[in-house]
Formats: C-alpha cells, sequence, structure tokens
C-alpha cells in the first residue's frame, strides 16, 4: 500500500532510507497519475462505443461457455472498437445476425455475476440483457443436453441455519430438517438442526429508496419469454463427439424454475428436496444475481441454460466434465436463434 507513517522515522534515519521512502512516493504518484489516465482512456473508449448503441448484454459465466459461444462463427467483432477492458473483464462489442450485442464473461459466483451485470448496464447504452450457460439438472424428466429458458428464479443460499430446538420463521420460504436425512433414519439428535430458506431484498427503480421488497422468486421478462417460446422446435445436437451420443434428442423446454447459490450442487438427496420444496428444474451459481440486477435497473432480461448433469445422480466424478461442452454448444445454439429472431424493433420492449 503506497504511504509511510513519517512519525515513526527518527532523524538519525540513514540517507538510504530517505531515499527509499522518496522513491516510494514517486512509484506511488506515478502509478495513480497512470491509473487516472487509463480510467480516462476507458471511458472514451466506452463513449465511441455507445454511440453505436443500444446493444444487447451477452453474459456468461466461464471459459467453455464462452469457447462454444465464439466456435459457432456467429459473433462478429466490430471493426473499430472490438473490446473494451473494464473492472477487470473484457467486453467485447460486435454483431450477431445484425443485432449489435456486447458480450461479457463474469465468472463464477452470485458476486461475480451481479459485478459484471451493474458494469453493463452502468457503462454501456444496453437495451437488456441475456445471460447463457449451463446448469445442473434438478428435473428428473429433463434429460443432459436439454436447455431451459426459465420464467423465474430463486436464490436458495439465503439460509437461516438455526440450533436443533430452533423455529424456522414464519416468513421463510422452505425448511430442510437435516436430521431427517440420518442413517438411520429418526435415530438419536442430528446437532446440524435446521435451515430454513430466506428471501430476497429486492432493490428496484421503480421503488422508493432504500425500501426493499421481499421477494422469493425473480422473473424473467414476458415479452422476450414468448417470443423464446417460439423456438421449441429447434434442432439441438446430442453427439458429445463421433462415437458418442445421447440416447434421446435433446430438446428445448420454456416456462419452468430455476435455483442460483454459490454451492455446486452434486448430492442427489439435496437436488431432490430443492425440487420438491422450490419445483426447481435447473441449478447454478449466477442466475438470480443477474436478473435481479437487471430488473433492479429496469432492464429486460432473460436466461438460457444448458443441463450438464442430473445433480449427484451419477456414480463416480460429475458428468459436468462429459456432457458440460454438449450442453454450452446447445446453448449457444438457442441464444444465437434467439437473438437472429429478435426484431429490432422490440429488443427494448419489457
Amino acid at each position: 500500500m503506497c504511504g509511510t507513517n513519517s512519525s515513526s522515522m527518527a532523524p538519525s534515519k540513514s540517507l538510504n532510507m530517505r531515499v527509499s521512502v522518496l522513491l516510494l512516493l514517486i512509484v506511488c504518484g506515478s502509478a495513480e497519475a497512470f491509473s487516472t489516465k487509463k480510467r480516462k482512456t476507458v471511458v472514451e473508449e466506452i463513449k465511441k462505443i455507445n454511440e453505436n448503441g443500444p446493444y444487447i448484454g451477452l453474459i456468461t459465466v466461464y471459459a467453455p461457455e464462452e469457447s462454444a459461444f465464439f466456435a459457432s462463427g456467429a459473433f462478429q467483432s466490430d471493426p473499430k472498437h472490438p473490446f473494451v477492458d473494464l473492472a477487470g473483464r473484457r467486453f467485447r462489442v460486435g454483431k450477431v445476425h445484425n443485432k449489435k450485442v456486447i458480450y461479457v464473461r463474469c465468472g463464477i459466483g452470485l458476486v461475480n455475476a451481479a459485478a459484471a451485470t451493474q458494469n453493463m448496464v452502468d457503462m454501456f447504452e444496453i437495451s437488456g440483457i441475456i445471460h447463457f450457460g449451463i446448469a445442473g439438472n434438478a428435473n428428473s424428466s429433463m434429460s443432459i443436453g436439454d436447455v431451459t429458458i426459465p420464467t423465474q428464479f430463486a436464490d436458495t443460499g439465503l439460509w437461516d441455519w438455526l440450533n436443533p430446538n430452533g423455529t424456522v420463521d414464519s416468513s421463510d420460504f422452505g425448511k430442510l430438517d437435516i436430521g431427517n436425512y440420518n442413517v438411520p433414519r429418526g435415530e438419536g439428535q442430528n446437532l446440524l438442526g435446521h435451515v430454513g430458506y430466506s428471501t430476497e431484498q429486492f432493490y428496484s427503480e421503480s421503488g422508493d429508496p432504500n425500501t426493499p421488497q421481499r421477494v422469493i422468486w425473480l422473473n424473467t421478462t414476458t415479452h422476450w419469454l414468448n417470443l423464446a417460446a417460439n423456438l421449441k422446435g429447434i434442432r439441438l445436437e446430442r453427439c458429445v463427439n463421433t462415437s458418442f451420443c445421447l440416447s434421446e434428442e435433446p430438446k428445448l423446454v420454456v416456462g419452468l424454475k430455476g435455483a442460483t447459490a454459490n454451492t455446486f450442487i452434486d448430492n442427489a438427496a439435496y437436488r431432490e428436496f430443492l425440487f420438491q420444496t422450490f419445483h426447481v428444474s435447473s441449478l447454478d451459481m449466477e442466475s438470480s444475481a443477474i436478473v435481479m440486477t437487471s430488473l433492479s435497473n429496469g432492464f429486460p432480461v432473460l436466461v438460457i441454460r444448458g443441463l450438464s448433469d442430473l445433480a449427484g445422480a451419477q456414480k463416480g466424478d460429475n458428468h459436468i466434465q462429459i456432457f458440460g461442452p454438449l450442453a454450452a454448444s446447445n446453448t449457444a445454439r438457442v441464444v444465437i436463434e434467439f437473438l437472429k429472431t429478435l426484431p429490432n424493433h422490440q429488443h427494448a420492449l419489457l
């Protein structure tokens, strides 16, 4: 950290110490000047990019999803302003089927997702957000390779973790009794107690400042969901490679529910609990944050997730390593087709 406590330096300190402090101040001053100059350059670049807006914001999470999207060849980079680096992320500017887009990879987890989305809507001329990637499957009627476009998301990571004799708050949406999973069941006391699932505090531009609503479900944009429903017959890939294929053709399903938490879920019992309690079909670590941030700022939002595994159902390692690329590829295909069919004059409508 730049700076020093001058009161701690006695007059007898050597000349070398004084020179070191002087050099430190010079370096710190130069770093601050460089940082200010860099920020100014970034702001000027963004200003030029925004002159050609509005854009649709595209957000993925990690490298395999990004690779699948760019491997499609649908993204055409802007020749004058191909990208701008902001807050450690690269925002790429271009077009998909003649729709102007700005793409970013946010990184894993709720904080990264919310931060990248807020950067997107604050800094760029955006008309709406499409978030896409892969997800775990909580619904046994869905299959690996299927793509889901949910209507709602719940944050299932907001827990009130109580002691064995604690009482779950009446406002909590769900309750998980850890002791119900004892083996043998019902024998003895489980000191892990109970988990109550709390509600989100949703802040919105349409509401009063500093007055959040308590919500369980965050809704994606109805207008975009209706447009996406027209894609249900889209053909999705079922083969990982030339010798390894799924037994059934994957399908696109519009209108289910999803759950988000900062937890990678690879446990069948917990997956079944989430399905029975929240009636969710997809499990991920980012979507609810992106939906809530978009809605808080008044932007339409759609989430498209490809299923890579039935969480915890496999023997051995999770199937995400095998089927993740296929799920990412099918998801990218749906995103690209949605952008293709999205009318230019409607993409900003709620």
